[in-house]
């Protein structure tokens, strides 16, 4: 049944999609055993949070830049040139604990150079999926890519990366390296397509102008202005809980390493589940509702954590946290996609993501100082009040949704 699902959507999906599975794997072994390599050279929760930071600081830098680029050029060789120059920044790093020379600073700068990859990687397969898919069929492509997500970067990939960690700290971020060069190699499979033009062609003007092209579009735009403003405020509340949330799992539950890791599974838990069931509750509910629904969980979710001291409980409320992520992240891309003009997908896109990442990359910060400076549950409550705010605020222009699905 998924070859044939495949099939329908496309070889040039097929191949995005495999690149995708191949490079959100690597992607989680890092995720999983970053914290855990600064972990083993500090104990300070400021320098922990900071690993975070320093990977999504060149959203807040780079995120409108990027999006230019990615519609001026060709999409698909911008993802081959960035998957391998990221790859050769992970061998570096891979070098570096192998002989036992690596520093928070080498941390930092490999996690900067990865971050800035993904601001022009992950814009560009934004806006190549609606290139190589009917837009009838986004809903079914969105749901496949995040449920192959959840099941690589999250299932499988989090507890070996920690289980890889725990083996041989090097070996973990040579896997990931690993993986770029194969996504690379997938990716540059794809046949070429035209770089997208407006309906009615303008000179190309300066890079400024065309950034601010993005951003105007997307402002005037209630709803997805709502959708980005609002992910973003709520990523900078999931960023501050999350930022520690490896001393959370030891301090607060006296998780192991290991257990750590399996914990993040929980996320992949609910997440799958999620993925296989976006497209009905939309359908059942309406866009509106289910987006709505989708800040309440988080509310909820940020009140346990921060209440809770059993691991089974904290697994129990991530479940459902992560169903909520999936639903919402799938119901938000096909409603963005299919509003936004194919000219302006990398620039409106870039936007979207300099408030989501941004925001993230904000709350790291924000968790680490909170965390160091009160308790580690400082920055859930924190979260907790941030995203009742947020719910009262975009309940209204969130029921537009509807009227698109």
């Amino acid at each position: 049944m998924r070859a044939l699902v495949s099939a329908r959507l496309g070889a040039d999906f097929t191949r995005l999609w495999t690149a995708s599975a191949v490079s959100t794997i690597g992607d989680g072994v890092t995720i999983a055993a970053g914290p855990l390599l600064v972990a083993s050279v500090s104990d300070d929760p400021a320098l922990i949070a900071g690993a975070v930071f320093a990977q999504q600081l060149p959203w807040l830098l780079f995120a409108l830049v990027s999006g230019a680029y990615v519609d001026r050029l060709d999409r698909r060789r911008l993802v081959v040139v960035v998957n391998l120059l990221r790859a050769a920044a992970l061998a570096g790093l891979t070098l570096s604990v192998a002989t036992d020379t690596v520093t928070v600073a080498v941390v930092y700068a490999v996690l900067f150079l990865l971050g800035a990859g993904e601001t022009v990687a992950d814009t560009a397969m934004g806006a190549l999926l609606p290139a190589v898919v009917a837009p009838e069929r986004l809903p079914a492509a969105n749901a496949r890519l995040y449920a192959t997500f959840t099941v690589g970067n999250q299932f499988v990939a989090k507890p070996l990366g920690a289980w890889l960690f725990v083996v041989s700290a090097a070996v973990p971020f040579g896997v990931d390296a690993l993986t770029f060069v194969v996504a690379a190699a997938l990716v540059a499979g794809i046949r070429p397509a035209p770089v997208p033009v407006p309906e009615e062609p303008r000179p190309r003007g300066s890079l400024r102008g065309e950034i601010g092209q993005g951003v105007r579009w997307l402002w005037r735009r209630r709803l997805v202005r709502t959708l980005a403003v609002s992910m973003g405020l709520g990523n900078v509340a999931f960023g501050a809980a999350f930022a520690v949330f490896v001393l959370y799992c030891r301090q607060r539950l006296g998780l192991s390493d290991v257990g750590y890791g399996f914990l993040l599974t929980s996320f992949a838990v609910g997440g799958l589940f999620g993925t296989t069931v976006a497209t009905r509750l939309t359908r059942t509910f309406g866009a509106g509702a289910v987006l709505r629904g989708g800040l309440v969980v988080e509310v909820v979710t940020h009140v346990t954590l921060a209440v809770t001291t059993t691991s089974w409980i904290a697994a129990a409320v991530l479940i459902i946290f992560s169903v909520h992520a999936m639903v919402w992240g799938i119901t938000a891309a096909s409603v963005r996609q299919r509003i936004v003009p194919a000219h302006l997908r990398g620039r409106v896109g870039s936007v979207y993501a300099l408030l989501d990442l941004g925001g993230a990359a904000l709350g790291a910060l924000l968790g680490g100082l909170l965390a160091g400076t009160w308790q580690i549950t400082t920055p859930f409550w924190v979260a907790a009040g941030a995203m009742a705010a947020i719910a009262v605020l975009a309940w209204r222009p969130l029921g537009e949704a509807t009227r698109l699905t």
